[in-house]
């Protein structure tokens, strides 16, 4: 997976941190190191930080980091990570896309975090390769490039390229990579540590279990909400959603009101518009191209639809996302539920 690491002294690994990176993937996977280091009673791993221009870099959450160097003075260390999170398109710029394209050459292995996968499939190192990233990201990314295969496995490995799904799915990713170069009882020992009561299979998947996450356990609305994750471009009517689910649309109805506490109609269209924000703020696709790849009619309608449920016109949302970091979004409520 990771590079092999045959020279004198710890091994080095890169990080390469982006601006708005999530900062709960990057401590995923730097903790895991220092706590390797620490319970095999010798150095053996060093990291070291870069940034596209050599300056600090601010987190989703607002905190400032320090690095090193500036990308472009990487150079042989076996494994370069990229941390990213918040409007990665935003940070591929030409210099960092061909320092990306240069570390691939001399032979690194390139991990990707969370939508560091972004920049990766824009510096063309992603061809023929099965990704995946933050479930959040993964509209925004397909259709930004369709040509290439996305999973919702916690992280993937082909070659020299590693994509992680971000977040604690980091941390077992470094648990495996700690297993695979230096034994299971330290990867075990590492994952006590953080109180991390089993090391996940990179195949295991990044989102609850749907009636966990609804929490409901009445198979037919299950079923019938699965149907409206698959068919948001394409909405279904009230028959169709009824037929689906073998009920009647009366008993649709009462199905929705009393587990869900909403409509039918309500709760996919809330799937809709979460779907458009999120196209909205992670790509720079035209309001009206948002609008069909969530199921409307024009851009009108969106707009319309998009006011009506978060306040504000789809374009402002897109230009305030850009100065709403993570945790000043969650402070003014602007991630609200499906029904909400």
């Amino acid at each position: 997976m990771f590079a092999r690491h045959d020279g004198p002294g710890p091994e080095p690994i890169g990080f390469l941190l982006v601006p708005q990176f999530s900062m709960m993937a990057f401590f995923s996977a730097i903790e895991p190191l220092r706590v390797a280091n620490r319970l095999a009673g010798r150095t053996l791993f060093a990291w070291h930080l870069f940034s596209a221009d050599g300056g600090p870099v601010e987190a989703s959450n607002g905190i400032g980091t320090v690095v090193e160097a500036p990308i472009e003075r990487f150079s042989g260390l076996p494994t370069l990570v990229v941390c990213a999170g918040f409007e990665p398109e935003r940070y591929a710029t030409r210099p960092v896309l061909a320092a990306l394209r240069r570390i691939a050459r001399e032979g690194a292995t390139l991990v990707a975090l969370d939508t560091g996968a972004h920049l990766l499939a824009r510096a063309g190192l992603l061809e023929g390769v099965r990704a995946t990233m933050h479930w959040e990201a993964v509209s925004g990314f397909r259709e930004d490039f369709p040509e290439i295969e996305v999973s919702d496995e916690l992280f993937e490995v082909s070659g020299r390229i590693v994509t992680c799904a971000g977040g604690t799915a980091a941390l077992d990713l470094m648990l495996d990579m700690i297993r695979v170069k230096h034994g299971e009882a330290l990867a075990v020992a590492v994952s006590e540590q953080f109180i991390h009561d089993r090391i996940r299979d990179r195949s295991a998947h990044q989102r609850m279990q749907l009636s966990t996450r609804l929490g409901v356990t009445n198979g037919k609305v299950i079923r019938i909400v699965e149907t409206m994750e698959r068919t948001l471009e394409r909405p279904l009517d009230g028959p169709a959603l009824a037929a689906a689910a073998g009920v009647s649309s009366r008993h649709l109805e009462r199905l929705f009101r009393t587990h869900l506490g909403t409509t039918p109609a309500s709760y996919y269209l809330g799937l809709r518009l979460e779907r458009a924000r999120q196209l909205l703020r992670q790509t720079d696709l035209a309001v009206i191209d948002v609008a069909v790849a969530a199921g409307f009619s024009s851009a009108a309608c969106l707009s319309r639809a998009y006011r009506a449920r978060f306040g504000l016109a789809p374009r402002y949302d897109r230009s305030g996302a850009c100065r709403l970091g993570a945790g000043a979004a969650a402070a003014a409520g602007e991630r609200r539920g499906p029904a909400a």
